[in-house]
């Protein structure tokens, strides 16, 4: 586990929020004690169905300055959330009828969707932004770890930004609390869709079909 020796975020957005600590690299397939790094504040890599991911306690602000460190990641970009189930999604957004409806069509699996986000959601999140991207994986490993977690977790990839995001385990290059093993991941990041401004802005799995999907709501 790690030891925390500070923590500084920034006040204008734009400077890299840094934390100090001591790394770690332990891996295994302990879904139960990677749920139980996240409730205490720790930070997990896990699996998804696309590349794995960075995970953390959305609601803990220390948690979340130290997610930004490890990618290296500026204040001013945000972070979407993986949930694992609907009840969740719905207490950190609004959803229409009609967005309802794409959302339960591709959902869950590798897409990300832009949604307004509600108060409940960290503005250090979305970089103050009033909207905010949600992950439902479709990947067992991922969903139980939420599941058992309780909360929702981040879900950016488990890289430096600007960096190739790791498909398997011997490509991470991120320290964290523990990295739970789910076997090597398809490797393509989810296609990222604005349901608010009705937009592709990431191509990526399924793409030709979310912008098929896109266009009939």
């Amino acid at each position: 586990m790690h030891q925390e020796l500070s923590c500084k975020f920034s006040g204008n957005g734009a400077d890299i929020i840094r934390t100090i600590f001591h790394k770690s690299r332990e891996a295994g397939r302990d879904i139960g004690k990677a749920a139980r790094i996240i409730k205490d504040g720790g930070i997990v890599i896990y699996p998804t169905e696309t590349v794995y991911g960075i995970g953390a306690n959305i609601f803990s602000e220390q948690a979340l300055g130290r997610v930004f460190s490890l990618k290296k990641r500026k204040a001013d970009k945000p972070i979407s959330v993986a949930v694992s189930n609907f009840r969740m999604m719905d207490d950190l957004v609004y959803i229409t009828k009609r967005q309802r409806q794409f959302i339960e069509k591709f959902l869950p699996g590798p897409v990300t969707v832009i949604l307004k986000k509600k108060k409940t959601v960290p503005d250090i999140l979305t970089a103050e932004k009033d909207s905010i991207g949600i992950r439902y994986p479709d990947n067992e490993f991922a969903l139980e770890l939420i599941e058992l977690a309780g909360v929702p977790i981040t879900s950016t990839s488990a890289n430096f930004s600007g960096e190739e995001p790791p498909r398997k385990v011997d490509e991470v290059k991120i320290s964290a609390d523990y990295i739970l093993d789910g076997g090597e991941c398809a490797g393509e990041p989810s296609t990222v869709v604005d349901l608010v401004d009705m937009k592709i802005v990431r191509k990526g799995a399924r793409y030709k079909e979310v912008l098929d999907g896109l266009h009939l709501i």
